[in-house]
């Protein structure tokens, strides 16, 4: 066994010796701090020497893609917030639309002429009273006579053959019955759909 010799008490470092390394020490990790950490890590250069080193490139560099990756993390945050607002309205418009659409007529009725057939519906009116109306003819073509009678008076508003649908208003000329006859005179069968809003009373079969 070796037995290592015990130092002396002249052999310690004294209080003031060990005050001073404290002190070198921690002004050498100060000067590490400021010169190299600070402009390499957050491009903060104090004495200029970062710069000298090229250490304040690098921070500068690091700074910029730390903005950047915050800059896109906002950005995406901001697009996910602009994409679920837009979906929103998007969705209340094609809702009012649906609901509107749903809304637009007040009435409707569909029939099948077969060759030959003939069908009559009238709009019970007040004089003055005024109906939108859409006709539309599907497979065939038909005849119609649009017109109106009723306390002994008689009106033909409009005549169409051959038609595949028509489109208008019908303005009461005195209180009564007014619509239509349809007769298919095609070869085919044709149907028949008719679609009204506006002043009447009653949309009715009157074949």
């Amino acid at each position: 066994m070796f037995n290592a010799e015990k130092p002396s008490l002249d052999e310690l470092p004294t209080s003031a010796q060990l005050i001073r390394s404290t002190a070198i020490a921690a002004a050498s990790a100060v000067a590490i701090l400021v010169t190299v950490v600070l402009p390499a890590e957050y491009n903060i250069d104090p004495t200029g020497i970062g710069g000298v080193l090229g250490l304040s490139e690098m921070g500068e560099i690091k700074t910029q893609l730390a903005e950047e990756a915050e800059a896109d993390k906002v950005m995406q945050l901001e697009g996910q917030e602009q994409s679920s607002l837009i979906n929103d309205i998007f969705g209340l418009f094609v809702g009012a639309a649906h609901a509107q659409e749903a809304e637009v007529w007040r009435d409707e009725t569909t029939f099948t002429l077969a060759p030959g057939d003939s069908a009559e519906w009238k709009l019970v009116m007040e004089e003055g009273q005024t109906v939108e109306y859409r006709m539309l003819v599907e497979g065939g073509r038909v005849n119609f006579d649009l017109h109106g009678h009723g306390g002994g008076n008689s009106v033909t508003y409009e005549k169409g053959r051959g038609s595949t649908g028509d489109e208008g208003e019908i303005i009461a000329a005195f209180d009564g019955e007014h619509g239509w006859f349809w007769r298919n005179r095609d070869s085919q069968p044709a149907t028949v759909t008719v679609q009204v809003r506006g002043e009447y009373t009653e949309f009715k079969d009157a074949s």
